[in-house]
Parts: C-alpha cells; sequence; structure tokens
C-alpha cells in the first residue's frame, strides 16, 4: 500500500512543494514546528533511511542541503536544523526546521496552525529561492 508521501508524488494528495527533482521532492509539513518547516523525501518508496541505495542516500542529502539554503534565505534563523525521525510515516524523510535554539526542533512542542495562504506564501517564497540558488551561473 502506497505511503501518505507515495501519493504526494503521484499527486493523489496535494502539497505545497518547494523543490522537486527526477529523484527527490521537498514540501512544506503542514503541521510545522516553525514556519519554513519543510520535509526532504526521495521519490522511490523506502521505509528507513539507512536502506536506501548509497548513490539516492546521498543524492538526498544534497538536494536536502539546497533546500536547507533556501529556507535560511527566507526565513532567517542561526541555523536549520535537521532531524531523521521515520516513525510518523513509512518513507524515508529529512525534516528542515528553521531553529534558532535547540528545543526549536523539539517534536513534543505544540505544531504551528498555518493558513492555507500562510503555507502557499510560504512555499512560493522557499520556491523561488531554490531557483535563484540552483540557476546561479
Amino acid at each position: 500500500m502506497p505511503t501518505l508521501f507515495s501519493r504526494i508524488v503521484a499527486g493523489e494528495i496535494p502539497a505545497y512543494k518547494v523543490a522537486e527533482s527526477n529523484d527527490y521532492l521537498a514540501f512544506l509539513d503542514i503541521n510545522p514546528l516553525a514556519k519554513g518547516h519543510v520535509l526532504v523525501i526521495p521519490k522511490r518508496e523506502t521505509d528507513y533511511v539507512f536502506d536506501m541505495e548509497d548513490d539516492d542516500y546521498m543524492g538526498l542529502w544534497i538536494f536536502a542541503k539546497i533546500v536547507a539554503h533556501a529556507i535560511k534565505q527566507v526565513y532567517p534563523c542561526e541555523k536549520v536544523g535537521v532531524a531523521v525521525v521515520g516513525l510518523e510515516v513509512a518513507h524515508a524523510h529529512i525534516h528542515l526546521v528553521p531553529i534558532n535554539a535547540v528545543d526549536d526542533i523539539n517534536f513534543s512542542r505544540p505544531k504551528l496552525t498555518l493558513t492555507q495562504e500562510e503555507l502557499a506564501e510560504s512555499a512560493e517564497a522557499i520556491k523561488n529561492s531554490v531557483l535563484s540558488i540552483t540557476n546561479k551561473p
């Protein structure tokens, strides 16, 4: 049975996409810890990130690095925190969260409730930042 994320990749479930390649997808978490909280996934369904083939694993991290730089341009922060938890959806994924303190990436904290307009604006801003990063000469 396809995962929630595989259904997003297939276009069966809408998402606020911020970056996409042939092999990877990045989209906003709709229950974010902070504005700009993005999930980065491989399009190929794999439950556990450490079960990915080496080339796919490295490609996922390179893709995540580009998205993290874009997030930091849009949401000035100390760092973009990274978490690989993997328990909530059985599809490998990386959380990228703008943070200024360690507790900003505490998943037991209450999640933000953002409007569709706020999510759409955030996705567009990060997407434009990704494009500016990847289209540099």
